[in-house]
């Protein structure tokens, strides 16, 4: 208890109610309420009801305690797109032997002399990056076909067969599996 009064916890033992909807520990002639729900002082206005199911036991002599909470619905924002470097573009013949020169230049007129190991990586990467932005561009929008990824010839074929199944079609089921399935 002196734990969730120095962290600001409100327990249920602030809930008014009879003391038997409170009790969760019954041994005998022996009755008390040992098991708590904290929850942080902002969120005490979410409290609808906290109760006792007499009839439950979660562990030997221990009544499981339930609490009610109504929280509103928090609507999704979207991600706001940021441009990042057309870097596929590079699986192109032409454009990584472009880039390839591009960057050896750069390094060849870099000043190395003199720098520690992380100034070095730095230095590399924003020539790295310089370079990929004039040669392959920028992305101006967010990818427009997040979920096809995953779909290929193998995933087309499975489907159709299972449309073809569900079609009860079977003379069509049957020709079609000899000529694609096989």
């Amino acid at each position: 208890m002196q734990f969730a009064d120095g962290l600001n916890l409100v327990c249920n033992t602030l809930v008014t109610k009879q003391e038997a909807k409170l009790v969760t520990y019954v041994a005998g002639p022996v009755k008390n309420t040992v098991d708590y729900i904290m929850v942080r002082q902002e969120d005490k206005a979410k409290i609808r009801n906290v109760k006792v199911i007499s009839s439950e036991e979660c562990v030997p002599k221990h009544k499981l305690l339930v609490m009610d909470m109504w929280f509103k619905a928090t609507k999704s924002w979207l991600r706001k797109f940021e441009p990042r470097v057309r870097v596929w573009k590079l699986k192109e013949e032409k454009t990584r032997e472009e880039y390839r020169c591009i960057v050896g230049d750069k390094v060849e007129e870099a000043k190395w002399k003199g720098l520690g190991v992380n100034d070095h990586w730095l230095q590399m990467i924003g020539i790295m990056m310089e370079r990929a932005q004039d040669i392959c561009g920028m992305a101006k929008g967010p990818c427009r076909h997040k979920e096809t990824w995953w779909w290929n010839e193998d995933v087309h074929l499975a489907t159709a067969r299972v449309r073809w199944r569900k079609t009860g079609d079977t003379f069509r089921w049957r020709e079609r599996t000899c000529a694609n399935f096989v």
